[in-house]
């Protein structure tokens, strides 16, 4: 009776596990960070019943696919080890750039970086090409100008060789001349490979009234690629406006050009040969008080490049603002076209990217990146720049990086720069790498969206082929206070670190025209995990590691806004049960600069350097502006 009633009783709680196995749900495993980035469709019930299961569609684990251009970047290359030096990371990109859930533009980023790459290969095998006493070969200038009659029927080209950076102009002087039609400025890329016409970075396409004295004159801004058409056109003066919007603290259109209640129909077409017409029917009305634009009186027109978009000055009073588009970005500009209805008397482009000073430099081996010698470093930093920015990064040499902890090897300091489309940038960038030795060049075309790309290349620089304790990103338009960071870091636990201006409430752009949008597909919650600025943030060890595995293995997922992109990885080596520290400093400016500040971001090469004499001379950390 004993062993009955027992053997009852071990039947009785086999069947209870059984049951609770199969209807009540299985023991939860450990999430990993593939998990929360692919949640399975199936609820898993855990704690009340009353909570709601979520039902979350299946998605497969990331896998490699071949990518046209890809074998040309990691072609076996006869280079010496010192010429190599700028391509360590890049070796280790490929399983990146190849994996199925690429970031956006990432197929073209590479096909474009392979032409770029195999023209540049070609040069500089040619050692004669590459010389820099050849006469046949010049330094980007910094100005280029051009003087001219009436425009011809293809329009008058003003060449930029080595695009534009922030500040660059471009200045028109010309008189409108109505009865031939409306006129434009279009900034042009440079034509590439299997393309028939160049993409319009910005198409400034100005409307006068002409016979009808009741046509309304405006101005109507837009973008133009081969793949998309035309983009969303902006036009000015808008009554519709309420202003709010601001492109670098500028409103978009000049509220003091007044415009009547009539609505202006435009239809703007691309016809044959890339001679784009503006066809405007304009109702009955009276013309715009103030219209910067007038049939036979001369002009003097800057456009000039930004932090955030192409502003207008006419006359010296600002007229538009544009901000910048995805892939149409100012660097890429190769080309200003002039055309249509202007007498035009000169054009002249200033404030470009000059890499003259490779040629001028006397103390190269004082702004060399210094050897690294330990076997574990302090810091490794760092720094998003772009092709053509040479000026901000000598400005950054001849500064920040003169801090006794860089020179001594103990923070080590690179740049991380995508190739460009321009063969001339990319040689005087790879003279530069060859001459200072603190480049890392990427092997694709350095698009806003592949910035992620970056801070995973800074996390496997600082971690496989550095050694660091922290790694730090930051951009080229940064000062940052080295000695203020180390010390701050000396009382802090080295590990599950993410330190600088962190963000704990912030949700995601819905707005397609925003800068930042982000759909629901790529982010489906209302919310972001805690996150810091941009231009400037420390992470440890321990993270950067994460980071690097977890995109090798394929468990964490791309995103393109990287400084958010850390902050989601940062959560996911949280839900691993590992800690983490979020050290927020209110003195990490992220635009502008303050006294006593720790990082001052938004400085052009000329404050970059007035902040460091200030601090050599004064010891107090202020501002210059």
């Amino acid at each position: 009776m004993r062993k009955w009633t027992g053997g009852m009783l071990i039947l009785a709680l086999a069947t209870v596990l059984f049951l609770s196995y199969n209807f009540i749900g299985k023991e939860p495993h450990k999430q990993t960070a593939y998990d929360f980035f692919h949640p399975s469709n199936t609820s898993l019930a855990m704690g009340s019943s009353s909570h709601a299961k979520s039902q979350q569609r299946i998605r497969e684990k990331p896998h490699l696919i071949d990518v046209q251009g890809l074998d040309d970047l990691y072609l076996s290359l006869n280079m010496s080890e010192e010429e190599s030096r700028s391509l360590l990371v890049w070796a280790q990109m490929r399983p990146l750039l190849s994996r199925s859930d690429a970031l956006p533009d990432t197929v073209e980023g590479i096909k474009e970086a392979a032409t770029a790459w195999k023209e540049l290969l070609s040069v500089v095998s040619d050692t004669r090409n590459i010389s820099d006493d050849d006469p046949g070969w010049k330094d980007c200038p910094h100005t280029v100008t051009s003087f001219n009659g009436n425009l011809s029927s293809n329009g008058n080209i003003l060449h930029i060789p080595c695009g534009l950076i922030e500040d660059s102009s471009i200045t028109v002087i010309g008189i409108p001349d109505a009865k031939q039609g409306s006129f434009q400025i279009q900034l042009q890329s440079s034509q590439v490979l299997g393309e028939a016409i160049p993409n319009v970075i910005l198409n400034y396409a100005v409307h006068l009234p002409g016979d009808n004295v009741t046509d309304e004159p405006a101005v109507i801004q837009n973008t133009w690629s081969n793949d998309l058409g035309w983009g969303k056109e902006e036009i000015c003066p808008d009554h519709r406006s309420n202003h709010s919007i601001k492109v670098d603290g500028f409103v978009k259109c000049n509220a003091l050009v007044i415009r009547s209640s009539t609505e202006v129909n435009v239809n703007v077409s691309h016809p044959v040969n890339h001679q784009s017409t503006n066809n405007i029917s304009v109702g009955s009305g009276h013309m715009s008080v103030n219209f910067p634009f007038v049939e036979g009186n001369a002009f003097t027109a800057t456009l000039w490049a930004g932090v955030e978009g192409f502003h207008m000055t006419v006359n010296g009073r600002h007229e538009t603002s544009f901000a910048y588009r995805e892939k149409f970005e100012p660097w890429m500009v190769n080309d200003v076209k002039l055309e249509g209805g202007l007498q035009l008397m000169s054009a002249l482009a200033k404030g470009l990217p000059y890499s003259g000073y490779l040629t001028s430099v006397l103390d190269i081996e004082h702004l060399k990146a210094p050897p690294v010698l330990k076997k574990r470093i302090l810091m490794f930093i760092g720094v998003f720049s772009t092709g053509n920015n040479f000026e901000r990064r000598m400005a950054l040499r001849r500064s920040w990086m003169q801090y006794d902890a860089v020179r001594s090897g103990n923070v080590a300091v690179r740049f991380f720069i995508g190739l460009h489309k321009n063969l001339q940038v990319n040689l005087e960038l790879w003279k530069e790498a060859q001459a200072f030795g603190d480049i890392q060049l990427m092997p694709f075309v350095d698009y806003y969206s592949l910035l992620s790309l970056k801070t995973i290349s800074i996390c496997i620089m600082g971690t496989k082929i550095l050694s660091a304790k922290y790694v730090m990103k930051t951009d080229d338009d940064a000062f940052v206070r080295i000695d203020v960071i180390i010390s701050n870091l000396k009382g802090m636990v080295p590990d599950g670190l993410l330190y600088g201006l962190i963000s704990f409430e912030s949700s995601p752009q819905r707005e397609n025209d925003n800068k930042w949008y982000i759909s629901s597909e790529e982010w489906a919650h209302d919310s972001y995990p805690p996150w810091a600025h941009g231009p400037g943030y420390i992470i440890s060890r321990d993270i950067a590691k994460f980071i690097v595995q977890g995109h090798q293995q394929r468990d964490l997922q791309f995103f393109k806004l990287e400084d958010v992109a850390v902050g989601i990885w940062v959560e996911q080596f949280k839900k691993q049960g590992r800690k983490v520290q979020y050290i927020s400093d209110e003195k990490f400016y992220n635009a502008g600069c303050e006294t006593n500040y720790t990082l001052a971001h938004y400085q052009n090469p000329r404050m970059v350097l007035c902040l460091w004499e200030t601090l050599q001379k004064e010891h107090e950390p202020n501002c210059c502006e």
